[in-house]
This record gives C-alpha cells, structure tokens and sequence, in this order.
C-alpha cells in the first residue's frame, strides 16, 4: 500500500514537471522562434540568424504616428527583421481618427510610437494602453543596452509619466550634453547659378527673392525640360501652421513652439499672428516668391515625394533642408557636370541648431499593453539602440550599403553612397532586393541622436556627412568653389563659423491641453494652416493683406487667444527647464 501510494505521487510528479515544461514554451510568445540562432546585443539574447526561411515567423504590428507609410514592411529592412528576429512588421500610420479607433479596439500596437509626449500619450497611460517597462524585468532580460545606455531619457519618461512608470523613451538621445547637433536648416542654393551671376551678396531673406529670380532667367527649365522654380513645396508636414513658414524662422534663431515661435537665445515666444512678427514676415517671403512665378504651383498638393522628385530634376533652386534640397540634387551626374546645391547664409541669418539631449526628444518608443510579444518588442527596440542598430536604420544593411575600416571609422560603400544619392537604386545582392527608399525603415523614429558618438568608433558619430571618409570623398570642381568661397571644409564648418543659435537640450514636455482647449486648438490651427496657404497664393498685396486680416479675425473668433495663453505658459516651462540643464 504504501509502495503503491509512493509511486502515484511519483507519476503525479512526473506529469506535473512535464506539464510545467510544455507550458514554458508558452508563457513567452517571442520563444516560438524555435531553432533559431541567437546572439547578444547588449540585452538578454535575441533571436537572429534565420537565414531566407520565414516558416513560422512572426507578424508584429507597428502603430507609428510619425509613419508615413502603411502595410507590411518590404525590402532591405524587412529581411533584416526576418534574419535578426524572425518578424514581419504591419506598419500602421497615423491619419485622423486613427489613434481614437485604436484606443476604442483596446489594441494600440505591440510597437507603439508617438509623435509626442504629450497629450495622446499620456491618454494611453492613463487607459492603460501601453507597457510597464520594469513590469517582469522586461527592460532588465531584454533592454540592458538601452538600461545601460540611455539613463536619463528613462529618468525623463518615468517624471513625466502620471503614474512614475516607466514606458519608454524619446527619440534622439544624446551620449552627451556638451555640443550640438549638426545643422539640417541649410539654406541651400543652386550653387553652379551662384557662381554663374557673379556671387551676389545676399542681405537678408527677402533679398534672397531677386537671386532665385536671376538664377531662373539664367535656367528656365529643369534636366526634364519642367519650368523651374525658386522652391518647391509640401503640405504633408503642416501642423498647428504650415511647416515651410515656420520653419524659415529657423534662419533667424526661432524654433516653432505651439502656436508661434520661440526665440532660443532670448528665450521669448511670439505667436505666429504677431504683427511683425517672424510668421507673418516668412508668410510675405513666399507670397513674393509666388507672385514672381518662383513658388512651384503644385506645392500646395503635392506630398513630400513630389518635392523630393522636383529637387532630383533640378525643379528648383533653393531649399531650407539638407535632406530635401543637396540630398537629393547632388547626384554624381550632376556633380560631374559642375551642378550642386550647397549652403549660403544670409548676411543676417543666425541659424538655429539644436543642442543634443541625454534626455531625448518628444517623440517616444513604447510597447502596447495588449501585445503578446513585449519581450520581442523590446529586443527590437533594444537592438535599434545598439550602434549596429542605430547605423542600419540610417544607412542600410550592414557590410552592404556601410562598415568599418581596419581602423574602426565607418564608411558608407559605393552602393551604399549611390542609395544615399538616389533612392531608386535596386538592390541586386541576390540577399536584398528592391529600391533602397522602398525597403527605408517605415516606423520613422529614431533611438540615438544622428550627431551622437558612435561608441563602436574612433570618436565619429552616426552622422556620415561628418565622417573623414565621407569628406575625404567629396573632391570635385564646383565643391573646391565652394570651399574657396566659405573658407571651410565642410558644411558644418560653415554654418558653425557663422552666427548660429542653440536650442538648449531640456527635460522639457508638454502639459496636456485638456479636451476642451484640444477642440478649440484643432479650429484655430486649421484656421492658421488653411489661411497661409491662401495668403502664399494672394495675387497683390492687397488680397494678401485681407487674406491675414481674415486669419487673424477667425482665428480669434475661434480661441486664439486661449491657444496663446496655453503657450506662453508652457514657453516659461520650457525657459525654466532649460536654465536647470545650463
């Protein structure tokens, strides 16, 4: 009897231990990659190696409000993911109504990312939406990189979460607070049209009118045969007002904040219908340009894509963004035939830049609660953390399209430099196929700063424009013009020689704006972004002035006033904020 009793418990125990075994491999979803080879990239082990076979493999959802893109993530990146991690990825974009359809559903994403840390944000905390990172040790097994490296811009998402959580971090970290970042606001012209009028001095941005009107009498058509233009626009980027007006405040120190502008240096805000105010001066910038024919007509419809392809083709000759305007014209062809864009200051631009930031930006990394893969999702982010990572989501495949030397500087490969130059160029590896730009990183974030140090270099950052190898390379006729003109080697150099002003690097995230102040925010800045646009394309100075006056009048008769009080409130935040981080 009790040889009989001893043995059932031990048959007992044995199913027991058999069903706690079985079990395991259920409890954590990302384990169903069974088989696959693994690695360690600064947190707990991640799944990688999977070769071309996606059996099995695992669709993650990417809720992403800075996505510009929806559906399955294709090309370059999207076998990067299924080797590392054996996961395809549904990227999901941001578009009215979207974010409230997903809170509705209770499933925001298993990767979630916002465009803010503010408002919606903290909705999703509040309604329990997305992950505690410390829940279980999650960031301890699986983001140890980022525990590790990124200290503060944790501190910074625990102090602005309601409940002290953590959830996150923002984009664009710092590895350090001492320097700033590299200049993007460019100011870039047709520089071979520069040379060509006898290198006229410009004073100020309206001055700068007559030069893109002498640079078209002298080009009157583009490599296609279009009409050119002095700029091409896009309305894609718009937010509480259009993003080309503002962001030409830039040029002179100002940095768009809510419903205006603020001053870096001075640390003083002005709403965007001040009268005489950086806006309104931008605003009548452009509505020259157009009523001289040098405002592409198609700005006011044509997405990002349509500028872009417009600057390919020599459309215009001036733009405010490296990445739009000599990114995108300086192609080795028009190189060869003494064609560039690259930056001139204006005699009274004070460009601004931005200070890099331990604490990182607004626009954060989470994970949805309803996921069934956090550890996944945090391996994910962990790795984009990593300096591999980071420099594959910027440039490509490593060994592909960069690597490093034998002395740990990284350089970008001919193939990787033609994908920067054109990124219609295929990829015909055999392992990657498609476009470079069709096969871009599609959640649209960043983890570390593009200007922070890349801790796997000699002192180089990710930043390839700053790379010695890259600058090495840069030798051609109209660019030793240039630099005999500018005295500087690089661009940076330039810009940084010239009066500048810095955005200080803070702790600083909004307040919410409160349901009631959200409705009447959205009818004043529709109200702002609607009217500019009309004032662009006023016809005299007359029909431009009643078209601000108009502006103006409705937007007040929507709540402008209650939109200025709430941002000059969060611009003492931010002024405070700022003077601690001094």
């Amino acid at each position: 009897m009790k040889k009989s009793k001893k043995f059932l418990v031990s048959i007992l125990a044995f199913i027991l231990a058999f069903s706690v075994l079985s079990l395991s491999g259920c409890g954590k979803k990302d384990d169903e990659t069974d088989g696959s080879k693994t690695s360690d990239t600064g947190g707990k082990t991640v799944v990688e190696d999977q070769g071309d076979d996606d059996e099995g493999s695992i669709t993650l959802t990417v809720y992403s409000q800075l996505a510009n893109y929806s559906g399955e993530q294709i090309g370059w990146f999207a076998q990067v993911m299924l080797d590392k991690f054996n996961v395809k990825l549904n990227i999901v974009s941001d578009a009215d109504g979207v974010f409230v359809t997903r809170m509705e559903s209770g499933h925001l994403g298993d990767i979630v990312i916002f465009g803010s840390d503010g408002d919606q944000y903290l909705q999703a905390i509040n309604n329990g939406m997305l992950f505690d990172w410390n829940q279980d040790n999650l960031l301890d097994e699986y983001g140890s990189y980022i525990k590790e490296n990124m200290p503060k811009a944790l501190e910074k998402n625990m102090n602005i979460s309601p409940d002290g959580k953590l959830y996150g971090f923002g984009h664009n970290v710092a590895t350090s607070a001492t320097d700033h970042e590299s200049f993007f606001y460019h100011n870039d012209i047709r520089w071979d049209l520069y040379k060509e009028l006898g290198y006229p001095k410009v004073n100020t941005l309206e001055d700068l009118a007559d030069v893109l009107e002498a640079m078209k009498e002298i080009c009157p058509t583009s490599d296609s045969g279009k009409e050119t233009y002095g700029v091409s626009l896009f309305n894609d980027w718009d937010g509480d007002m259009v993003m080309y007006v503002k962001s030409t405040s830039a040029l002179y120190g100002y940095d768009e904040f809510n419903v205006g502008l603020y001053d870096v240096e001075k640390q003083e805000w002005q709403g965007c219908l001040t009268e005489g105010g950086m806006y309104l001066r931008a605003l009548k910038f452009y509505n020259d340009m157009f009523r001289r024919n040098l405002v592409d007509p198609d700005s006011l419809t044509q997405k990002f894509d349509g500028t872009s392809e417009d600057y390919q083709d020599g459309v215009a000759f001036w733009n405010l963004f490296d990445f739009i305007g000599s990114i995108n014209y300086n192609t080795d062809e028009h190189i060869s035939q003494g064609k560039a864009m690259y930056p001139l200051a204006l005699e009274d631009q004070k460009t601004i830049c931005y200070g890099l930031n331990v604490f990182g930006g607004n626009r954060v990394w989470t994970i949805g609660s309803s996921t069934q893969y956090p550890e996944l999702c945090m391996q994910i982010i962990n790795w984009l953390c990593t300096p591999e990572g980071r420099m594959t989501l910027e440039y490509g495949p490593k060994g592909v399209t960069w690597d490093y030397d034998e002395n740990k500087k990284p350089y970008l490969t001919e193939f990787g430099l033609k994908c920067r130059a054109d990124g219609k160029t295929e990829y015909t590896d055999g392992k990657y196929s498609g476009t470079h730009s069709d096969g871009s990183f599609q959640m649209n974030n960043t983890t570390w700063a593009i200007d922070a140090t890349n801790p796997e270099t000699d002192g180089e950052t990710y930043n390839y424009e700053m790379w010695e190898s890259y600058n090495a390379s840069l030798i051609s006729d109209i660019m030793d013009d240039w630099r005999a003109f500018t005295g500087a080697t690089t661009f940076d150099e330039y810009l940084n020689n010239r009066p500048h002003a810095v955005a200080i690097g803070s702790a600083y995230s909004p307040l919410p704006k409160g349901d009631e102040l959200e409705i009447i925010w959205e009818q004043v800045t529709t109200v702002i972004k609607d009217y500019t646009w009309k004032a662009i394309y006023a016809d005299s100075d007359e029909q431009f002035d009643a078209i601000v006056e108009e502006m103006i009048t409705k937007a007040n008769e929507y709540g402008y006033d209650q939109c200025v009080e709430y941002s000059m409130n969060e611009a003492a935040r931010r002024k405070e904020l700022e003077d601690m981080a001094k």
